[in-house]
C-alpha cells in the first residue's frame, strides 16, 4: 500500500501541502517533543526553548499535583518546598503514573535520609498494604506484613493496617 486513502471522488489523497510525506519522520519529531516536555530531553529542532521550557514546567506543576493527591501526607511533610523537590526529582523522569512517582521519590528521600516524619508513616502503611518492586504496579498483599520507613513501622493484618510507632519527629 502506498500509504494514501482515496477520497470519495476516487482520487489519491494528495497528503501534506508541499508534496512532503512525514511517515516515520512525524513519529520522531513526536518522540523528541515527549522526552523535551516529561523526560528532560533536549528542545528539538524548530521548537522555541521558552514556550517549551513554560510547557514542561506546567506538566511538572500538573504532576505534583496528582502525586499530591496520591501521597498527601508526603506533600504535606515537605510542604512548601514539595513543589521544588518534586520538580527537581521528576524533571528527568517520565512518569510511571503518580502513585509508583510518589512511592519511588519517598523511597530516594528515605535513602537520601530527608523523608519528613508524615512521609515515612505515608511510606510505612503502602509498604506494609501492597508490593512494590520499583519496575511494576503495586499489588495488594494478601498475608500480614509490615512496613517500615524513617523509625515508623505499620503492620497489616487481616485487611487491617495499624501504625505501630510513629516516625521520629
Amino acid at each position: 500500500m502506498s500509504g494514501r486513502r482515496p477520497d470519495p471522488g476516487g482520487r489519491a489523497d494528495p497528503g501534506p501541502p508541499g508534496g512532503q510525506r512525514s511517515g516515520g519522520g512525524l513519529a520522531a519529531r513526536q518522540a523528541e517533543l515527549v522526552a523535551a516536555l516529561v523526560a528532560g530531553g533536549p528542545v528539538p529542532p524548530g521548537f522555541a526553548p521558552a514556550p517549551l521550557a513554560a510547557a514542561r514546567a506546567a506538566l511538572l506543576r500538573k504532576r505534583a499535583g496528582d502525586v499530591a493527591r496520591q501521597w498527601p501526607l508526603l506533600a504535606a511533610g515537605l510542604g512548601a518546598d514539595w513543589p521544588g523537590i518534586f520538580a527537581g526529582w521528576a524533571a528527568r523522569r517520565p512518569t510511571a503514573g503518580s502513585l509508583r512517582d510518589g512511592w519511588d521519590l519517598a523511597r530516594e528521600l528515605r535513602e537520601r535520609g530527608a523523608l519528613p516524619p508524615l512521609g515515612a508513616e505515608e511510606l510505612a502503611v503502602r509498604e506494609a498494604t501492597e508490593r512494590y518492586d520499583g519496575r511494576r504496579a503495586p499489588r495488594r498483599r494478601r498475608w500480614p506484613a509490615w512496613g517500615r520507613a524513617g523509625g515508623a513501622v505499620a503492620v497489616q493484618f487481616a485487611g487491617r493496617v495499624r501504625l505501630l510507632r510513629p516516625a521520629r519527629r
